[in-house]
């Protein structure tokens, strides 16, 4: 992560609504073969674990139970042009949101996978304001053992939580607003709107 103390935000709550809202990230791992890296859906337990599950055939499925792996959740980001600054003698660089992970993961049993996958369905559906909301329980019972004998969900213990919020607050308050102004006319909304709700 960043090394600059300005950039952490040991705020849990905002880093567990981060993970909610996105849903999404990345599990690192070493195996035997080299480095790996699978993209997954991710599921925060509420009570410092998070879940996720794996093709059978992916690269690390094999390697995790038992393992320390690192999950990576990614928030908005946007480059910022050194022209928005009142000072000119300023360099390019990038404001972004990220979460590390760190942690021992955990094979679950069939009836683990099978709760996670229904959880993040359902999440997932109630999102979406057309048409009916889709489970589980509408697949032939056939066809969902044959899905389920093609996954491995896994659950992570989370051992260590390492955030950034780089978000310009090692700029003055005129200079962010400038910043959040800029990145917002160039399509970036959702880091401007951070920037203005999460720095003083």
């Amino acid at each position: 992560m960043h090394p600059n103390a300005a950039f952490r935000h040991p705020d849990r709550a905002l880093c567990e609504a981060l993970i909610e809202e996105i849903g999404f990230g990345m599990v690192f791992a070493t195996t035997p073969d080299g480095p790996r890296v699978a993209h997954v859906p991710l599921l925060s337990t509420g009570d410092g674990a998070i879940q996720f599950h794996l093709s059978r055939g992916n690269a690390l499925t094999k390697h995790l139970n038992g393992a320390t792996a690192l999950i990576v959740v990614n928030g908005p980001d946007g480059y910022v042009s050194p022209r928005w600054y009142a000072d000119r003698e300023q360099v390019p660089t990038w404001n972004y949101i990220a979460v590390e992970l760190e942690g021992r993961v955990r094979r679950m049993d069939a009836d683990g996978l099978l709760a996670h996958l229904e959880a993040v369905s359902d999440r997932h559906e109630e999102r979406i304001v057309e048409g009916d909301f889709w489970s589980m329980d509408k697949l032939p019972a056939e066809k969902l053992r044959g899905l389920l004998a093609g996954i491995v969900g896994f659950e992570m213990e989370i051992q260590a939580w390492r955030e950034t919020l780089k978000l310009s607050q090692n700029k003055p308050a005129d200079e962010r607003a400038r910043v959040a102004d800029g990145l917002e006319s160039e399509g970036s909304p959702a880091i401007a709107q951070l920037m203005r709700t999460l720095t003083p």
